[in-house]
């Protein structure tokens, strides 16, 4: 049985959220759980409505799905989501421009699922902090040609410019990841108002330094806002084998 937790925060900087998560370790149509993280775009109210657009209505395309395949079943409800935020910022001159970055994931016993657009995250960690998705952004295509360094990229003035987005345009490419799990994996996604704040190794440290997963979650928050909280902030922890721990008499 999964164990999971997920929050948002405003961060210090901004006057508006505009990240917004779906958990559910439910079953929604043919998917045993669901778990989503989008960061908007957009003038006043326009990234808030973005990610929540987006995200409602990735859920309900899940949950009328006759797929049987997650990928499909994910792609699907992505590109739907796509087609309709653009026909509300059509409708709307207050939502033109708007876009949201989308990652979503769903555990399939002892493997993880994964669709990517933009530059939200989702790492694995357990001894290692790995992360799964590549950011689709102007730094990241950067380092890949070797223009810059990782580090570097942290701190670049153009890191906050994404490549890929839900809403963007009339298409959407969308990456996809299997990874399987192992026991004592912790899965995390998260927007990038927690990484631009916290390099992956101060991540990993909270994530392994706390044994409940809600002070998991919140001690990243915590940390990210004392780092200075530029941006909302985003976080969903996913634990696929809590119970596994507690009937080997973990304390967990």
């Amino acid at each position: 049985m999964l164990k999971t937790f997920s929050v948002t925060d405003i961060g210090k900087k901004r006057k508006l959220n505009q990240d917004y998560v779906f958990s559910s370790d439910s079953k929604i149509g043919n998917l045993s759980n669901v778990f989503i993280v989008a960061d908007g775009m957009g003038g006043h109210n326009a990234g808030d409505y973005a990610s929540r657009y987006t995200v409602d209505t990735m859920v309900e395309e899940i949950e009328r799905s006759f797929e049987k395949s997650p990928v499909k079943i994910l792609e699907h409800a992505i590109k739907i989501a796509n087609q309709k935020l653009r026909e509300k910022a059509a409708e709307n001159p207050n939502l033109f421009g708007m876009g949201t970055t989308v990652v979503a994931c769903t555990v399939l016993g002892r493997y993880l699922q994964v669709a990517n657009v933009g530059d939200s995250r989702l790492y694995v960690i357990n001894d290692k902090i790995t992360q799964i998705t590549r950011d689709h952004s102007l730094v990241e295509e950067m380092v890949r040609m070797g223009g810059i360094d990782r580090e570097t990229a942290r701190t670049h003035l153009d890191k906050n410019i994404i490549t890929r987005a839900i809403g963007a345009t009339n298409t959407v490419d969308i990456d996809f990841f299997t990874v399987e799990l192992n026991r004592g994996d912790i899965v995390l996604m998260c927007s990038d108002g927690l990484t631009n704040m916290l390099d992956d190794e101060e991540i990993r440290m909270i994530v392994s330094g706390q044994r409940d997963i809600i002070e998991k979650a919140q001690k990243l928050v915590v940390a990210a806002n004392n780092n200075g909280g530029k941006d909302n902030i985003a976080v969903i922890l996913i634990e696929p084998f809590a119970e596994e721990r507690v009937r080997d008499g973990g304390l967990e």
